[in-house]
């Protein structure tokens, strides 16, 4: 089976060229211009086994929060392309990352409906780096929109819960974990069911609206 997708996302704000090989060794190829979104992205490959090439450009002379959500927009339409309809997939994963001070907790079903529960407990602080005139800094508040687009992208259901934490970065960073390692276990094809749609309705397809987010 060959669960590889292509999207070229190209808005007035954004252009994103993203591929993925749902069943990879955790490969990451990644030409984007935020180093910290870079760290996650290949971190979500690393933890998932997914193969991500990504090159982006954006607004940045805006803010962040267009190219990260188009992003998470274009990751959650390769994995809507690459799943096709779903057959054979165990459909739900979910995983507990401890990172140090913090535990994240992710929870996945490739339902076909698209909501997101997300609830990191971040600062809304930046993430700093460097030091002027070379300092640099991640607008922590647009993680939530890269989720958000991803999960409606995607047509999946996603709860992203931080249980306990200190640093914004260790609470970020192991959401990334917990989300691939749950996603890692949803799409693997399950062995016992490999040619069943994993639904009594006999067919996961997508909503056109998403679902009310809390």
């Amino acid at each position: 089976m060959n669960r590889i997708a292509e999207i070229h996302r190209t808005t007035k704000e954004t252009d994103i060229r993203l591929t993925l090989n749902l069943d990879g060794s955790g490969a990451a190829s990644l030409e984007y211009p935020i180093g910290f979104m870079k760290h996650m992205l290949n971190t979500f490959a690393k933890h998932g086994l997914f193969d991500i090439t990504a090159r982006a450009s954006g607004d940045l002379d805006v803010d962040q929060h267009h190219l990260v959500e188009d992003t998470g927009i274009a990751l959650g339409q390769c994995f809507a392309q690459a799943l096709g309809d779903k057959r054979g997939v165990r459909r739900c994963g979910s995983c507990l990352f401890p990172m140090d001070e913090t535990l994240a907790r992710a929870a996945v079903d490739i339902s076909g409906r698209a909501f997101l529960s997300f609830n990191a407990e971040l600062s809304g602080l930046p993430l700093v780096s460097g030091a002027p005139p070379g300092a640099f800094s991640f607008q922590t508040d647009v993680v939530e929109d890269f989720w958000q687009g991803f999960a409606t992208a995607a047509g999946i259901t996603l709860h992203l819960d931080i249980l306990r934490g200190r640093s914004d970065h260790h609470k970020i960073e192991a959401l990334f974990k917990a989300s691939a390692r749950a996603l890692r276990d949803a799409v693997e094809i399950d062995g016992r069911a490999r040619d069943a749609i994993p639904s009594t309705k006999g067919i996961l397809d997508q909503l056109e609206k998403p679902l009310m987010m809390v």
